[in-house]
């Protein structure tokens, strides 16, 4: 065992050097071998991650015919095949504060600002901006001083958060799905080299370019200035935790060659007509699975144990031209049945899940307590909008995958009733963190079947 050195290392340890501090992952000796049962059983936290993706979903290559274990994998789901049993798709929840209820047209504003809030948004493309307090944040409230950081939100596209976006609604609701209050967006960081400064790297992302272009002549990898204290513990861990440790390390290193690679891309690279931040890979997959990587990262070191994630914002008309679709995403979505422009949103939600399998995949390779961080995680992938030919917010595609720190019984398609709030969900997942809020938004009740069946 790696702990027969009868050391003891605190959970909150950090590896610390020249005003750089990195949080160590789950080690062995954090929880002593001689340690009282109570300690020495302890299990790793429950955390939660949502992923958001913009303008709906074919939900003819979503919903399977067969519901309970013997579901098949349609078109947009098979890259999940390696997962079955560590997810369950689910049918006929709703958010019906992304419908009109009066307010006319704006479905894609609706959509993103009542994902996790299961509010109705005020429409306005003012200051007086209302929707509700996201799970997300809800979580956050409760158990985010248990970490360094208490959510992180992170995104593909960037976006504003004032002026008319969406048929008289703020920008504000079609480019963010957590809220921190009811008037109080919380914007997704979209540049990596920002997101990773932050996390890892203790910079403050408020300073000036100039300043940041200074620190960076001069800068390194910000392992080298934990070099010394890493040297240090790594003398004091048994072999178990010495591997730990360097696998994690390793995985922050790579992060950061890619981020650099971008970075130097970005340099090379024709400016669009709307300027992407530096360090923003070009390719969308690049950028994508870069953005994944910092959540897995994060939820390794227990830097957060909440993370919202957006690879597109709401009404987004990005192209994707890796993949031969030339055309707007949003406009393809008012497809009017034309099986062409059905054939490229079908590649659209495929190339979307092939992300999302990556990241899946990250999660189930990482060790975390007496399982994985995957068994330890509770994430969940869907949209706002079902159909987005005919904008509706019934029937909403939602797979939920992970063990929520072992309690959820995966490989099945569950089909509720319709019309059942999505909020439902929230509150069970709540629940599964410790969370028990009276409600959210428009829920009625938990969720059933996630632990049975």
């Amino acid at each position: 065992m790696s702990t027969v050195k009868g050391m003891h290392l605190h959970r909150r340890t950090f590896l610390r050097g020249l005003g750089t501090a990195i949080a160590l992952p789950l080690l062995d000796a954090m929880t002593p071998a001689f340690a009282a049962p109570s300690v020495a059983n302890a299990k790793a936290p429950c955390r939660m991650a949502f992923t958001y993706v913009p303008n709906g979903i074919i939900m003819k290559d979503w919903t399977p015919a067969a519901e309970g274990a013997n579901f098949e994998f349609l078109r947009t789901l098979e890259p999940m095949k390696a997962f079955r049993d560590d997810m369950i798709l689910m049918s006929g929840l709703m958010q019906n504060g992304g419908r009109a209820l009066g307010d006319g047209p704006g479905d894609h504003a609706r959509a993103a600002s009542s994902y996790l809030t299961g509010a109705h948004p005020r429409k306005t493309a003012g200051a007086d901006i209302t929707a509700g307090i996201s799970v997300d944040q809800i979580a956050a409230q409760h158990i985010g001083p248990q970490t360094r950081f208490a959510s992180m939100e992170l995104g593909l596209e960037d976006g504003r958060i004032v002026g008319n976006c969406d048929s008289g609604y703020s920008c504000a609701y079609s480019n963010s799905v957590s809220w921190r209050t009811p008037s109080t967006p919380m914007p997704p960081e979209v540049n990596p080299r920002m997101a990773f400064d932050r996390f890892f790297a203790g910079v403050d992302t408020s300073e000036t370019p100039e300043a940041r272009a200074k620190r960076e002549r001069y800068s390194r990898s910000i392992l080298d200035f934990v070099m010394e204290d890493t040297q240090q513990l790594e003398g004091k861990l048994g072999p178990t935790d010495r591997h730990k440790l360097d696998e994690y390390l390793y995985a922050i290193r790579e992060l950061e060659k890619q981020i650099e690679a971008a970075e130097r891309n970005a340099k090379d690279r024709p400016m669009p007509t709307l300027e992407v931040p530096a360090g923003v890979p070009v390719d969308f997959a690049d950028h994508a699975r870069l953005m994944f990587d910092l959540q897995a990262i994060a939820f390794q070191a227990d830097l957060t144990r909440i993370s919202t994630f957006m690879m597109g914002r709401e009404g987004s008309n990005r192209a994707y031209r890796e993949i031969n679709v030339p055309e707007a995403h949003h406009g393809l979505s008012h497809h009017r049945n034309n099986p062409e422009w059905i054939e490229k949103l079908a590649k659209i939600n495929h190339f979307h899940m092939e992300q999302f399998a990556y990241f899946i995949g990250k999660l189930k390779s990482i060790p975390d307590g007496d399982g994985t961080l995957l068994d330890h995680t509770m994430v969940v992938y869907g949209s706002g909008i079902s159909d987005g030919n005919r904008h509706l917010h019934d029937n909403l595609p939602v797979l939920f995958v992970g063990g929520g720190a072992s309690a959820i019984k995966g490989g099945r398609h569950v089909r509720y009733k319709q019309e059942t709030p999505m909020a439902n969900l929230f509150l069970t997942m709540l629940d599964r963190m410790g969370v028990r809020p009276e409600s959210i938004g428009d829920s009625n009740g938990k969720l059933d079947h996630l632990t049975d069946l």
